[in-house]
C-alpha cells in the first residue's frame, strides 16, 4: 500500500513551482547595487595604474600589472594579477611586491550549485586567510555556508550561513547567522535578519538588515532613467557602549564614454569619481573627496591600459564574459 504522504513532497513542489517565485540572490550580494552606485569600493587617492593584457577570449585569459603609490594611507605598491574563466570555472591570482600572495577558485555545478575557495598567505603574521564556501541558488530561494580560516582539530575559526527566501515575487527576508571560535573556550553568535523589497518593473529596491544587538542597516536603490542611479544608505547603531547614525546619498551617471559617481554623508565628507574612456582601451580616472569636519581632502588620478589582440567584437563578448564570472566571484 502507498504511503499517504509520499505525494505531498511532489505536490508541494508543483504548487511552489506554479507561484513562479523569483530567485532572490545571496545575501552577500542583498546591496550590489548600492555598492555600485557608491564611491565606497572605487575611490582612491594618490596615483595608480593598470596595465591590462588579453591572452584569449574562449577561455578569458587575462594578466595585469597594477602600481600604486602618493597615498595617504597605503605605502606604495606593485601588484601582478592573472584571470582564467571559462563558463563553470574562475580562477583568480596575484602576488604583490611584497610577496604577499592570493588567490581564488570558483567551480559552478549542476543545479544551481557553486563552490567557492579563497586563499591568502601573507607575510604579516596573523593574515593568512583560508575562507571555503558553498552556495546553492533554488528557484525561489539561496542558502549560502561559508567557513573562514577554520581548524578541525579544535573546531575554531568563523563560521556563516544565511538563507534568503522569497515570499512574493516582490519580497523576500532571510537571516545570517555568523558563529566566531577564535579559542576552544571562547565563542560568540551572532544573528542577522534581512529583507528586501524589489519594484514590480525592477527599477528600485530597498532592503533592510537588523541585529538584536541594535545594529540598523537600511538601503535604497532606484534606476532614475537608462544613465543615471541613485542610492541612499543609512546605517544606525544604538548600542549601551555607543548611539550613532550615517546616512549616505549617491548617484552614478553612465555616458557615451565616461562613468561619473558623486557621493556625500552627514559625516561631513563629499566625494567624486570621473571615469573617461577616450578608447576602448585606454581610461582616465580622477577620484576626490572633502572631509569638512576633519577639515582634510584626498586627490587621486589614474589610468588604465588595456592591450589585446582581439577584435572590437571579441573585446565587447570579453566583457560580457567578465560580467558573468562576477556573479561567480565574491566582491572584493
Amino acid at each position: 500500500m502507498a504511503s499517504p504522504v509520499s505525494p505531498i513532497n511532489p505536490r508541494f513542489s508543483k504548487w511552489r513551482a506554479e507561484l513562479g517565485l523569483p530567485n532572490p540572490g545571496s545575501v552577500e550580494n542583498l546591496q550590489k547595487e548600492v555598492k555600485a552606485t557608491h564611491l565606497t569600493n572605487y575611490a582612491f587617492d594618490g596615483g595608480r595604474a593598470d596595465l591590462t593584457k588579453s591572452m584569449s577570449m574562449n577561455p578569458l585569459f587575462q594578466v595585469t600589472h597594477s602600481f600604486a603609490l602618493g597615498s595617504q594611507t597605503m605605502s606604495p605598491s606593485y601588484n601582478f594579477g592573472a584571470i582564467y574563466a571559462t563558463e563553470n570555472v574562475f580562477l583568480q591570482g596575484g602576488v604583490d611586491h611584497d610577496g604577499n600572495v592570493s588567490a581564488r577558485v570558483n567551480q559552478g555545478w549542476a543545479n544551481g550549485h557553486v563552490t567557492k575557495a579563497q586563499a591568502q598567505l601573507s607575510q604579516t603574521p596573523g593574515h593568512n586567510l583560508l575562507q571555503l564556501e558553498q552556495d546553492y541558488n533554488g528557484q525561489d530561494y539561496n542558502l549560502n555556508l561559508k567557513a573562514v580560516n577554520p581548524w578541525p582539530t579544535d573546531l575554531t575559526g568563523i563560521f556563516v550561513g544565511s538563507y534568503l527566501q522569497s515570499l512574493t515575487k516582490n519580497f523576500a527576508c532571510g537571516t545570517e547567522w555568523v558563529f566566531q571560535r577564535p579559542t576552544p573556550s571562547t565563542s560568540e553568535l551572532v544573528a542577522t535578519y534581512l529583507a528586501k523589497y524589489t519594484g514590480s518593473d525592477k527599477s528600485w529596491i530597498a532592503t533592510a538588515q537588523l541585529q538584536p544587538a541594535g545594529i540598523l542597516q537600511a538601503t535604497y536603490w532606484q534606476k532614475l532613467s537608462e544613465k543615471v542611479d541613485f542610492a541612499a544608505d543609512l546605517q544606525v547603531v544604538v548600542t549601551p557602549m555607543r548611539r550613532d547614525a550615517v546616512a549616505t546619498l549617491g548617484a552614478k551617471y553612465d555616458l557615451r564614454l565616461s562613468t561619473f559617481r558623486a557621493q556625500l554623508d552627514s559625516a561631513g565628507k563629499v566625494s567624486a569619481l570621473l571615469e573617461q574612456r577616450f578608447t576602448p582601451t585606454f581610461a582616465f580616472l580622477i577620484s576626490g573627496e572633502i572631509d569638512h569636519f576633519k577639515d582634510s581632502a584626498k586627490v587621486g588620478v589614474g589610468v588604465m591600459i588595456e592591450s589585446s589582440a582581439l577584435s572590437p567584437e571579441e573585446m565587447e563578448m570579453q566583457m560580457q564574459q567578465m560580467q558573468m564570472q562576477q556573479s561567480l566571484s565574491p566582491p572584493q
